[in-house]
């Protein structure tokens, strides 16, 4: 589903959605989604005896899926530029010396950091599909995907890993930086930025 296409065409053909509603993406033919943003485990901090359980427990998740899923892992360098801007305006407004030293300190050696190696983030998706051979109505869709999604979130659970589900906004950001990063980290999408969004991509599918 976010496979980036080869070929010289649109964003919109490449990404081939209709819009997002309600924290469901819309897909030409009737196709619904839904993506759950989950939290990791470190593995190899594990004991054996953890390790093992686990392995058990991820299997009985794959057997129990309601349905395929799409398992997603972004890697990002990691935007400091806002973070160090905050400690800018943290040292701005501290009025102790110790303090202010200290800020400039910690400022100085994340810059250092940054300026000699990339700091990576990690981000993990589950993305669950419904689909229908028919139309269907999108109330019927968005409860078979909720029903889903609370399926897949308790097996996710029982391995020790929180998920939630992403929003409209979230999840039209998520394109956003992925087909367009450098323009997503100057310019992320807000809310009636999405709204303007969604109401094009409707209105380009019809």
């Amino acid at each position: 589903m976010l496979l980036k296409s080869t070929k010289k065409t649109s964003a919109r053909r490449q990404i081939d959605i209709k819009g997002v509603r309600d924290g469901v993406l819309l897909l030409p033919g009737g196709g619904h989604r839904v993506v759950l943003e989950v939290s990791s485990v470190n593995f190899e901090l594990m004991s054996e005896a953890e390790q093992d359980a686990l392995i058990d427990t991820y299997e009985s998740f794959l057997n129990s899926l309601p349905c395929p899923i799409q398992i997603l892992v972004r890697t990002r360098e990691l935007d400091m530029d806002k973070y160090l801007a905050d400690q800018r305006t943290r040292l701005a407004r501290e009025e102790e010396r110790i303090y202010q030293d200290q800020i400039e300190n910690y400022t100085e050696f994340i810059r250092s950091l940054v300026a000699n190696s990339k700091i990576l983030t990690r981000h993990f998706y589950v993305v669950v599909p419904y689909a229908s051979k028919g139309e269907v109505e999108f109330e019927v869709a968005k409860e078979q995907l909720t029903i889903r999604g609370d399926i897949l979130a308790k097996g996710l659970m029982r391995m020790g890993m929180h998920s939630r589900r992403l929003p409209s906004v979230e999840m039209l950001e998520l394109f956003h930086s992925f087909y367009n990063p450098a323009q997503a980290k100057a310019q992320p999408i807000k809310e009636q930025v999405a709204q303007l969004i969604n109401s094009s991509f409707i209105r380009g599918a019809r």
